[in-house]
């Protein structure tokens, strides 16, 4: 159940990223937002499950249960920030209006020239980092991204940009791989983004309180920031409306420094810190958040009568000793240059 996000049916795909950009490139953002609203209708009557689970979400957030109106406000809003990505990727950055806070904080860690690892989340838009590569293009950002899994989004960014398609580090590369382009980014003291509040399957994870019940959080990300020991801030790009977003970088760690044997007690206390961030953020922003699946795995005690939703036990974090970037080896015995 921990990675049943990457067994669901993705909608749209190639032609819906290809026909967006032709939409938006030729058309316009204007004209391409009036079309988001009937798309996103015709998700919400025709995409059960996500309907389901993002009612079961804003009904959590809220303490009631959600309306179809919200629910179709939530997937209007995830829309929204799919067809705000091609211009961001492509960097046309004058359409937005982009308030930044906690930008002299991470400057301060990147002088330091030992990179950063950035945090990031499904929440909102994470592509509006790269207000950052105009702010200051002097630093370098790598994004951890699985190029398999996400191949049409991979297209389109090579069609748009490929400058930055370079600069992904593929997710879906052996685990020592992975560690040793993380390490070298570092190294060069750039900023590498990682999405961390999806598990992989089979990948060991810890269960902590988010939004009122336990819920899986990957342990792989805590666990490269043990062995890098460089500081970690957590990244928020959250849409606000119209062309407005928020960017918000917040300190974590100015080095996680944990000896191996203390990790595996460690690292869920750190990711509790972090999910208690995550939910700040979740409730500032409820329909920024693109997690559509069951994230609480049945937890729920509120139902969905209208989409047969059931409520059922939760399963713990498994431990197969794969990470969600395969880098199991990697990390349990230093192996690579990991230390």
């Amino acid at each position: 159940m921990s990675a049943q996000w990457k067994r669901r049916h993705e909608g749209g795909g190639r032609v819906a990223l290809a026909l967006i950009r032709l939409i938006g490139c030729y058309g316009g953002r204007g004209l391409a937002r009036l079309l988001l609203h009937p798309i996103a209708l015709y998700f919400l009557l025709r995409r059960r499950e996500e309907r389901r689970d993002s009612r079961a979400y804003l009904s959590r957030v809220f303490g009631r249960r959600a309306g179809w109106r919200e629910v179709l406000r939530h997937i209007r809003t995830f829309a929204q920030t799919i067809l705000d990505r091609l211009f961001l990727l492509s960097e046309d950055l004058r359409r937005f209006e982009v308030r930044v806070d906690g930008l002299d904080a991470l400057h301060a860690q990147l002088d330091r020239d030992r990179g950063v690892l950035l945090f990031g989340s499904h929440l909102g838009s994470f592509e509006v980092l790269r207000v950052l590569s105009r702010r200051r293009p002097d630093y370098k950002i790598r994004v951890l991204l699985d190029k398999g899994h996400s191949a049409a989004l991979m297209q389109v960014l090579d069609a748009l940009n490929p400058e930055i398609a370079a600069t992904v580090i593929d997710a879906g590369q052996p685990g020592p791989a992975i560690m040793l382009a993380i390490q070298q980014a570092a190294d060069e003291g750039a900023m590498i983004a990682l999405l961390v509040d999806r598990t992989q399957p089979d990948e060991p994870s810890a269960r902590v309180p988010f939004l009122g019940a336990p819920a899986a959080f990957p342990t792989a990300p805590w666990q490269i920031a043990a062995v890098l020991k460089v500081p970690v801030v957590l990244a928020f790009g959250l849409y606000r409306g119209g062309n407005r977003y928020d960017l918000v970088f917040e300190p974590f760690s100015d080095g996680i420094d944990l000896p191996r044997r203390e990790r595996a007690a460690a690292i869920p206390a750190l990711i509790r810190g972090y999910a208690a961030r995550l939910e700040h953020h979740v409730r500032d922003a409820p329909y920024n958040w693109f997690n559509f699946y069951d994230f609480w795995e049945h937890d729920d005690e509120i139902g969905d009568a209208e989409d047969g939703a059931t409520d059922g036990p939760g399963t713990q974090g498994r431990r197969h000793g794969r990470t969600a970037v395969r880098a199991g080896p990697v990390l349990g015995d230093g192996a690579g240059g990991g230390r």
